[in-house]
């Protein structure tokens, strides 16, 4: 049996070709029982993200072939096509992978904690269609607790590296809990989707979402317990924020230095910090001479990003050195399941060989001493355990096959014979 992993991803592909072999959630069973059902394999997952689709396998042999046909029949691409792309990683590399995949070590942005929920998610859908077996279930239980290690012991996620990321931690900085602030997020793309979502996940006390489309800040706002309103409303609502970040497509400013100078007033100073992300410029660029507030654009952020990078490739770095570690530990455990079918074979031996002398003990109980039945039930177990290794370690010293005497020794943690 050999475990691989079969795939591509932003390093190895253009999305055009990653969209190709991406699988849709609500095809995941289907797709898991139909990968199944080829001869050679015996567990399987699927994970399917923006960046990677990937197939974890186990094969009765290393033949890879019929799983590539099954793929690009299954998407209706030209196997020969994904050749280009695909990369095939076998036994300890394919452990590697996953472990690297888990941590955030393979993934476009460095250490970030997503892809774990995602391979989270691929772990319990292969599980649900019976596609998950002992190898997998294994590796992903071990994966998961090597990226918990790693989180724990290293500062992979400990500085921000997206600009979303980065505006909220500032954003703590500055007011350390967020649960009594309020949050006006102007915009309603991924930036400020994400930006909302990381000021939920701190406890930040109220959301309000403004777009152009209305709609669609409600329906990001619904998610958050937040609340919606349109742009031309930005002006009334100022001063209610503690923390301002925008991010749209406008043209021309959304925020006015007039306004600012208002809302300050009526909170009567209390500082207002403000991220622009938008380029061109959401806020006038004038706000950031006001008292009391604390402006950042893009550029600030990117600078933080970069440094922020730095120290996540150091923290990488003895997450490799713990992935070494974990590797050789799994592949330890997977060789050790060779030896199964010899320990079971040993212990019910030993178990037949105990039943037959205790039930023939029992009925000797009727007629004689307890301490001359037990003295037979020792004596007797004792020569029938050790009959055989006994018979076999004297042929091997007859035939001078030393490396049995030598392996007897170890296997049964016996002395160095000194003669």
């Amino acid at each position: 049996m050999t475990l691989h992993v079969l795939g591509i991803n932003h390093k190895t592909a253009p999305v055009d070709i990653r969209e190709r072999v991406s699988f849709a959630p609500d095809n995941l069973e289907q797709a898991l029982g139909e990968i199944r059902s080829l001869q050679p394999v015996e567990e399987a997952v699927i994970l399917s993200t923006c960046n990677r689709t990937e197939l974890y396998f186990s094969l009765q042999d290393d033949n890879i072939e019929p799983i590539v046909q099954w793929l690009g029949a299954h998407h209706r691409v030209d196997p020969r096509e994904l050749a280009n792309y695909i990369y095939n990683l076998p036994d300890a590399e394919a452990v590697r992978h996953v472990l690297r995949v888990a941590s955030g070590l393979d993934s476009l942005i460095l250490g970030e904690p997503q892809i774990l929920g995602q391979l989270k998610a691929a772990w319990r859908a292969a599980d649900r269609a019976g596609a998950m077996g002992q190898h997998l279930n294994r590796l992903f239980q071990h994966s998961f607790s090597v990226a918990k290690q790693i989180r724990t012991d290293t500062a992979i996620g400990a500085s921000p590296v997206s600009v979303a990321f980065a505006a909220v931690s500032l954003a703590r900085q500055i007011f350390g809990d967020l649960d009594d602030q309020r949050a006006l997020l102007i915009g309603a793309g991924e930036t400020i989707e994400l930006a909302a979502r990381h000021l939920h996940e701190n406890g930040i006390g109220q959301i309000i979402v403004a777009n152009r489309t209305v709609e669609r800040a409600r329906k990001l706002a619904a998610q958050l317990d937040g609340y919606a309103i349109g742009l031309g409303e930005i002006p009334a609502h100022l001063a209610e924020a503690d923390i301002v970040i925008s991010s749209t497509a406008s043209k021309e400013p959304i925020v006015r230095r007039d306004d600012v100078e208002k809302a300050l007033k009526h909170r009567k100073h209390r500082p207002i910090f403000m991220v622009d992300i938008a380029v061109p410029r959401d806020i006038e660029a004038s706000v950031s001479a006001l008292d009391d507030i604390y402006l950042y654009t893009v550029d600030d952020l990117h600078g933080v990003i970069e440094e922020n990078l730095r120290s996540r490739q150091e923290a990488a770095r003895q997450a490799e050195e713990i992935i070494d570690v974990q590797v050789d530990h799994f592949m330890g455990w997977m060789q050790s399941l060779n030896a199964v079918g010899t320990i079971r074979a040993i212990r019910s031996r030993a178990e037949g060989h105990r039943d037959q002398v205790l039930d023939k003990a029992l009925r000797m109980l009727d007629d004689r001493p307890a301490d001359e039945v037990l003295r037979y039930l020792a004596n007797t177990l004792t020569n029938k355990l050790i009959h055989d290794p006994s018979a076999s370690l004297r042929q091997a010293g007859y035939l001078g096959r030393d490396e049995i005497i030598r392996a007897a020794r170890e296997l049964f943690n016996l002395p160095e014979d000194k003669d």
